[in-house]
């Protein structure tokens, strides 16, 4: 495993490498976000760890700038910032994780290999449920031939939907997988999301797919269900 650690603090930094050289990874190291463009478009990282405070141009956005170079590649931010919004805002964004710190290394390493676990994971390139279709190589969606553009979350939680069809899903239990995050405070973001999806999925259909399980969560498809 190839992994790129954007780190300003170089003591943290070395350890990280040093830790991660131990599971067996090859390590590399930047500590200024300027370093990221002198490091080639076809760079083969398997994962990135980003520091949220990477010293660098003033207004400039590591985690948009990795994305955009090397969009296959997970991401997964480390930050001293504990703000909910703060960790919605990275995720949001399109990062996979994200870790406050102080933080044990050993929980670190173990949310890598869960990263790196979920990307790897085979699955069908075209997932078809009812009148849905979704490529989950490209992200494409659409609904009895209609293309619909989601957001990176947007995507996420559907796709996270569509791997329990017909099961309830308690909104704890998406906080934790999509946002990747803990706390029943949280819950109402995902509300706020699944009325997104509503409008995008279930407009114009006489088949609404997307459904609350009053009590418990959302699920999509299955026969009994409330909005």
């Amino acid at each position: 495993m190839r992994l790129l650690v954007a780190q300003a603090d170089a003591a943290l930094a070395e350890f990280l490498q040093s830790r991660f050289q131990q599971e067996n990874f090859s390590v590399q190291l930047v500590a200024h976000s300027d370093h990221l463009s002198g490091l080639p478009e076809n760079a083969p990282f398997d994962l990135v760890l980003l520091d949220m405070n990477l010293p660098g141009v003033p207004g400039s956005d590591p985690l948009r700038g990795i994305l955009r170079r090397w969009p296959d590649t997970p991401v997964i931010l480390l930050s001293a910032e504990t703000a909910v919004e703060e960790r919605i805002r990275g995720l949001n964004a399109g990062a996979d994780d994200f870790v406050i710190k102080p933080f044990a290394v050993a929980e670190l390493v173990a949310r890598a290999r869960a990263v790196l676990r979920r990307r790897n994971r085979p699955a069908q390139d075209v997932f078809l449920f009812e009148d849905l279709q979704v490529n989950r190589v490209s992200h494409e969606v659409s609904r009895a031939g209609r293309s619909i553009e989601l957001s990176p979350k947007e995507y996420a939680l559907l796709e996270f939907l569509l791997r329990n069809p017909g099961r309830p899903v308690p909104r704890n239990t998406i906080i934790e997988e999509v946002w990747r995050m803990h706390g029943d405070s949280m819950t109402n973001v995902v509300d706020v999301y699944i009325n997104y999806l509503r409008r995008k999925i279930d407009s114009g259909s006489d088949r609404p797919l997307i459904r609350t399980i009053r009590g418990v969560g959302y699920q999509i498809g299955g026969n009994h269900y409330s909005r």
